[in-house]
């Protein structure tokens, strides 16, 4: 670097000496060219010094840049060296645990081939000693395995019955325990009339000389009447009063309402009981969209198809075992409601589906089939969700219940139709129903005696103790409440109880 400067300096100094000559040219041009020749001398003079300097730190530097690298070399070798040692140690290494490893293994095959033969030898020793054991017992031992897994499956199965007879007594319990509970409250918040509706409508009379204008004049006003509104009209000896008689409901509404307006205005011919007729038909039409009204009102059920109303209306004036229809209906929502909120579920969902579950009533005389089909129809056919024609289908067990809310209508239902003074039955139903369930519960094997109690809400099957035990009365139970359920219609539940009683008996003599 110094050198460099130094001829740096000594161009600038050339250049300022030309720049001078010009000037000195300027000047004189006399004096020029000796003043020219002494500064260039002078330049020659520097420049040479200048070089020299150069050349001797060039040679200074070389010699430096010799001994560095010469150094680097030196080191390197040195690490070479170092790594090559290293390598050789690790190679050492690398053999001896290979000749390790092999010593391993020829000593793992020699244990092996020595418990392999070992093995043989134990198996030659079982072999005989289940031979001599089969010789002892006197038979072999497939038979005994068959006998000892036999004996463990008895066993097994017997513990198993019985841990399955303290479970489904427990869960039998526990879910009679909650099921009562939330019936119970379900059934002390409603409040519902006691109905018993016929199929005979009364209509007063004023006096018996009407009875003689109602039959006409050679029973022509009777005559027409019946024709005219389809019913049977009684009038016998009851004073001051006639009946309507037929098994269509509405008909019958529709016939007293005419009858009653024929009876006030007093003058009965076939002129006036067709206008009178027309007139209650209308009045009747017209309750029967009130009632699907006021249903709908009572319960709390929106939007639903103007058809679907009239027919809960024409509910109003049809009656099952007495039970009014469409009260029975309103009865059933409001159950459904009450039990879906004891239980957490969907409450306006489960309202809906009780109310419209025997909407097949309206029309079964018209549709054949069962009324819960036939609901379930109507209801998909004006747009009920699937979940509700589901229940509706559901309710008689026409369909297996798939749905929680199905369920629920299906005991909503029950307890409607069997709470105290909900229903009416004939005797000889009755009476038939009783035997059948005596009948059936007797059918069994091992059945010594059956009685039906609590109006056939309970019976009781005493079996004899020789022939069935703790664990088959258990299965006799479940067997007749089976067939029960696959062999009658009834409301509610029947409770199936097996009396089971060993008695040991003696004489002293």
């Amino acid at each position: 670097m110094d050198w460099l400067m130094t001829v740096a300096v000594a161009v600038a100094a050339g250049v300022a000496a030309f720049f001078a000559g010009r000037e000195a040219h300027r000047r004189g041009r006399a004096n020029v060219a000796s003043a020219a020749q002494d500064v260039l001398g002078d330049a020659r003079v520097e420049a040479q010094k200048i070089l020299a300097r150069a050349e001797e730190e060039a040679r200074a530097l070389a010699v430096t840049y010799r001994e560095r690298e010469e150094a680097a070399l030196d080191h390197r070798r040195v690490e070479a060296a170092t790594l090559e040692e290293r390598l050789s140690q690790r190679e050492a290494t690398l053999e001896q645990r290979a000749s390790n490893l092999t010593q391993r293994e020829e000593m793992l095959i020699d244990k092996e081939r020595s418990l392999t033969e070992e093995r043989s030898g134990l198996g030659i020793l079982q072999e005989q000693a289940r031979t001599h054991l089969e010789r002892i017992a006197g038979f072999d031992s497939r038979a005994a395995k068959e006998e000892l897994l036999r004996k463990v499956e008895d066993d097994a199965r017997r513990e198993a019955m019985v841990l399955v007879r303290d479970l489904e007594i427990k869960a039998r319990e526990e879910a009679d325990r909650r099921g009562r509970r939330i019936l119970a409250t379900a059934v002390q918040r409603l409040a519902a009339e006691v109905v018993s509706e016929t199929t005979v409508s009364v209509v007063p009379l004023p006096s018996d000389e009407m009875k003689g204008r109602i039959i006409g004049r050679d029973g022509r006003n009777i005559r027409t009447f019946e024709a005219v509104t389809g019913v049977n009209l009684i009038v016998d000896d009851t004073p001051e009063a006639v009946s309507v008689s037929t098994f269509d409901p509405v008909r019958r509404e529709v016939a007293r309402l005419a009858l009653e307006r024929l009876v006030e205005d007093g003058r009965i011919h076939p002129a006036s009981i067709e206008e009178a007729y027309e007139k209650a038909q209308a009045e009747v039409e017209q309750s029967v969209r009130d009632a699907g009204e006021w249903a709908m009102l009572e319960v709390g059920v929106t939007r639903m198809h103007p058809e679907l109303v009239t027919l809960l209306g024409r509910l109003r004036y049809r009656t099952s075992y007495g039970q009014n229809v469409l009260n029975h209906l309103v009865e059933t929502a409001h159950l459904a409601g009450m039990l879906a909120a004891e239980l957490g579920l969907d409450e306006s969902e489960a309202k809906r589906a009780a109310f419209l579950h025997d909407i097949g009533k309206a029309v079964t005389h018209e549709v054949g089939g069962s009324h819960a089909l036939i609901g379930a129809e109507i209801a998909r056919r004006f747009g009920e969700d699937a979940s509700i024609v589901h229940a509706i289908e559901a309710h008689h067990n026409e369909v297996e219940p798939r749905t929680l809310t199905a369920v629920l209508v299906q005991a909503a239902d029950a307890v409607s139709a069997a709470r105290p003074g909900a229903r009416r039955e004939a005797l000889e139903s009755y009476v038939r129903r009783l035997e059948k369930l005596e009948e059936i519960a007797g059918s069994f094997p091992g059945v010594d005696r059956v009685f039906a109690m609590q109006a056939g809400r309970e019976i009781r099957v005493v079996v004899d103790p020789g022939e069935i035990d703790d664990l088959g009365s258990t299965q006799l139970a479940r067997q007749i409440a089976r067939r029960l359920e696959e062999g009658l219609q009834y409301p509610g539940q029947i409770e199936v109880t097996v009396i089971r009683e060993y008695r040991a008996k003696d004489y002293a003599r």
